[in-house]
């Protein structure tokens, strides 16, 4: 989007999800506010089991993302989880059950409305292992070396500056922590038309990388055991996302996969 500067990016990608939290939720994609599919019912189209839509308190499930970074981050009792775009808190509240008592849960996310909302879900469930801070992915704010899993649900594409993003997830990681993400990347190079439709950009579309790119930018990051797994069945419902555009001729939803290694 040469024509469009970082910072109109961030501040479009913040009053849009601003927008979502006051509405308490509807989707990604540029049109998503029309959906009357129930939340939940989102979510398991997306490979969350009802049983975990049914744990987290009502309003935290707001049936965004991509995917369920819940089944490739493998999260262990006592560790500590960072997610990245955390939302209404979701993905934290299911982390924070894995990872028990003696584990901590920290969500970050760059929308003051969102950081409210969960906030107040975190209050309402009694989840005392979890806080959310305000702030940008870009610019983390966590310690050097802190966390052992990095999780994040359709964010990372949102990003203006993902090379920054993957630097800081590096920093931000124990040796030997690991990267679980679902996101929506691209197989084939988006046209031009496409990459400049802001709708499309919020919409968690638009600003999606190459394959090839996210390889790249996580080897330069530091990052190895890199696994980028496309779902071809997550065109069904990227689609609904953008009716009547041709976005699933060049993206889908991946499982993304990396490990900082211990030396």
């Amino acid at each position: 989007m040469n024509e469009v500067t970082r910072d109109e990016i961030r501040q479009a990608v913040r009053r849009q999800y601003g927008q979502v939290a006051e509405s308490e939720g509807c989707g990604c994609g540029p049109v998503c506010c029309g959906s009357t599919a129930p939340a939940d019912k989102l979510s398991q189209a997306l490979g969350y089991s009802a049983h975990e839509t049914a744990l987290v308190p009502q309003g935290a499930n707001m049936g965004l993302g991509c995917g369920n970074p819940q089944a490739i981050a493998d999260l262990k009792p006592g560790e500590t989880v960072l997610d990245l775009g955390s939302g209404g808190g979701f993905d934290c509240f299911l982390a924070a059950r894995q990872v028990g008592d003696a584990g901590r849960v920290i969500g970050v996310d760059m929308t003051p409305e969102m950081v409210t909302k969960a906030r107040a879900n975190a209050e309402k469930g009694g989840y005392r292992n979890v806080e959310f801070r305000l702030g940008e992915i870009e610019n983390l704010p966590v310690a050097d070396a802190s966390v052992d899993v990095i999780i994040s649900n359709c964010v990372i594409n949102l990003s203006p500056n993902k090379p920054r993003v993957f630097a800081e997830a590096w920093r931000a990681l124990k040796p030997g922590g690991r990267l679980a993400v679902s996101d929506v990347v691209a197989f084939a190079e988006l046209p031009e038309d496409i990459r400049q439709d802001m709708a499309l950009f919020t919409g968690c579309m638009a600003g999606a990388s190459l394959i090839s790119e996210v390889e790249e930018m996580l080897r330069a990051s530091g990052f190895r055991q890199i696994r980028v797994a496309p779902k071809d069945e997550s065109k069904t419902f990227i689609q609904g996302w953008a009716p009547g555009k041709p976005v699933t001729d060049y993206v889908v939803s991946a499982s993304i996969e990396a490990i900082k290694p211990e030396g």
